[in-house]
């Protein structure tokens, strides 16, 4: 089943917050997911799988290193591109 995340990372009481998110993004970048960074979240598609393992890998990888909220959505409802659904041709929605 495809589905589709949007993850807002708020690294706490640090004062430069860049090479955490890096940190993230790095991590859960990986085969099968497409990611669209924006100025506030991050939205990430594919395989359940992938996605869910890819999500908790990024927080382990952050938590190791500071305090941190993670703020996640997902959805087998939105389209990952405009007009696109997340459910392939010929799955049931």
């Amino acid at each position: 089943m495809k589905i589709q995340a949007e993850l807002s990372l708020y690294p706490l009481r640090e004062l430069h917050l860049g090479s955490y998110i890096d940190d993230f993004l790095g991590t859960i970048r990986r085969d099968g997911i497409t990611i669209s960074t924006g100025g506030m979240s991050t939205i990430i598609a594919g395989e359940r799988e992938i996605v869910f393992a890819a999500v908790a890998d990024g927080f382990a990888r952050v938590a190791d290193q500071c305090d941190v909220v993670l703020h996640v959505k997902y959805s087998n409802a939105c389209p990952s591109c405009p007009g696109i659904s997340c459910v392939t041709a010929g799955e049931a929605p």
